[in-house]
């Protein structure tokens, strides 16, 4: 899976966010968009998906030579983010079976086996509207992790996560299937490899 961008730019009013952003993903690659708080990294990565249209530019998606139309990118791509809403009326149990009707469960696991790969198995018939911040985010990163998908976008994935909860979440990204693409907005070097190639988003704002 390759993702081609072309001097794209987004701006809001007059600032430019980023501009003449020209780069090629490819998979199995991890990539660290980094920079500080309020640089553009969400913004980068909600153009990259699909839900923000770019001021100019183009993007593009490739798989196996062939092009993946805009409009198809969602069947390939699996997303977590701070700021991603949960059904706060459905339990936990509720809300992992609802998400996974619309993907594929990665591995074959059962939900019950979720649950537990989650370590949130007592929770499966509590609200979401009950769950700490911490545990909304295990969620998230959960069924982002376990959605059979090419390419997977975090975006400061270990917000609101404590010590254990952060050990958690690396060894699942470290078992992630090789061919997995991964794209991890940050400011804090724990969350993404090392070998990871990093692009920082402030070399493509105007101005600096």
């Amino acid at each position: 899976m390759n993702i081609y961008t072309k001097n794209l730019s987004k701006r809001f009013n007059r600032e430019w966010i980023f501009k003449d952003f020209t780069f090629k993903f490819s998979s199995p690659n991890t990539y660290a968009i980094v920079g500080p708080n309020g640089s553009g990294k969400s913004t980068l990565l909600q153009v990259l998906w699909g839900q923000m249209l770019p001021s100019q530019g183009n993007l593009s998606y490739e798989q196996d030579g062939k092009e993946v139309p805009l409009g198809e990118i969602f069947k390939h791509i699996s997303i977590a983010t701070p700021y991603m809403d949960l059904i706060d009326e459905f339990t936990l149990i509720e809300m992992v079976r609802f998400h996974f009707r619309f993907k594929t469960i990665r591995n074959n696991k059962t939900i019950e086996e979720l649950l537990d790969i989650f370590e949130l198995p007592k929770a499966k018939d509590k609200t979401i509207a009950n769950f700490s911040s911490g545990m909304r985010q295990r969620l998230k990163l959960g069924l982002a992790f376990y959605s059979k998908a090419d390419i997977l976008f975090l975006d400061e994935p270990t917000t609101n996560l404590d010590k254990k909860s952060i050990d958690w979440y690396k060894h699942i990204r470290e078992h992630l299937p090789n061919e997995t693409m991964i794209l991890i907005a940050s400011n804090q070097e724990h969350e993404y490899p090392a070998d990871a190639q990093k692009i920082e988003i402030l070399s493509y704002k105007k101005g600096y």
